[in-house]
Parts: structure tokens; C-alpha cells; sequence
């Protein structure tokens, strides 16, 4: 069970406000995993414009930005079962988002995984 405790869970939060704060400023100091995720920055980026058309990358929420770019790179270059990688992000976006922040990145991530995978992936109930 996830807990605010758990090594993984704080990674991926010390990742979402590094993408979140490289968003505004031209930051160095990054955690790895956010080094790594900007290190695949235009490929996440095409997968987001393609599962959110109307949302234009320049026009989301940067919060929601940071953590879609996150669960992404997570999706697509990682072994961890992409339902824990959704399950996660629509924490963090309850946890840093707005009120409609954790439908959109389950909704954006749940057509990625659909179009991916072939599966739709309910997570939010």
C-alpha cells in the first residue's frame, strides 16, 4: 500500500515539482528521474498533444503538465504496471492540482494506456 512514506512515492513528487518549477524557470538542479523524464521531453510532449487535442501543451495547467509528463516517460519507459502509474498520478494531481486536475490526467493517461496497451484503464472512481 502507497503511503507519503514510501520511496517511490516521494520520488515521484520531488520529480513533479521540478517539472512543475522547470516550467517557469530554467532550473539545474533536478532529481534524476526528472533529468530523466526532460531528457524525453518531445517524445512524452507528442504523446500528450495526441490523448488531449483540445488542450494545447502551452495552454494546460503547469502542475498538470509536470505531473503528465511524469506519468508519461513512466508509461512508456518503465516496468512498473502502468494502473500503479495512473493510480499515482491522479494522487498527485488531487494532492497538487485543481478540482478538475485529477479527471483530466486520469482521462489523459487513460486514452495513452488505451492506445498503448489496447486497455482502458479505470482508476478514478
Amino acid at each position: 500500500m502507497k503511503t507519503a512514506k514510501d520511496p517511490r512515492h516521494k520520488n515521484r513528487r520531488e520529480a513533479v515539482k521540478s517539472l512543475f518549477a522547470e516550467t517557469f524557470v530554467g532550473q539545474q538542479n533536478f532529481s534524476e528521474l526528472a533529468r530523466v523524464v526532460l531528457s524525453k521531453k518531445e517524445e512524452v510532449d507528442s504523446y500528450i498533444r495526441e490523448a488531449a487535442p483540445a488542450w494545447p501543451i502551452d495552454k494546460l495547467n503547469k502542475m498538470d503538465l509536470a505531473i503528465l509528463r511524469l506519468s508519461v516517460y513512466e508509461l512508456l519507459h518503465t516496468e512498473t504496471p502502468p494502473k500503479v502509474i495512473i493510480d499515482e498520478a491522479v494522487e498527485l494531481a488531487k494532492e497538487y492540482g485543481s478540482e478538475a486536475s485529477a479527471p483530466f490526467v486520469n482521462g489523459v493517461l487513460g486514452t495513452i494506456y488505451k492506445q498503448k496497451f489496447g486497455e482502458t484503464a479505470d482508476i478514478v472512481d
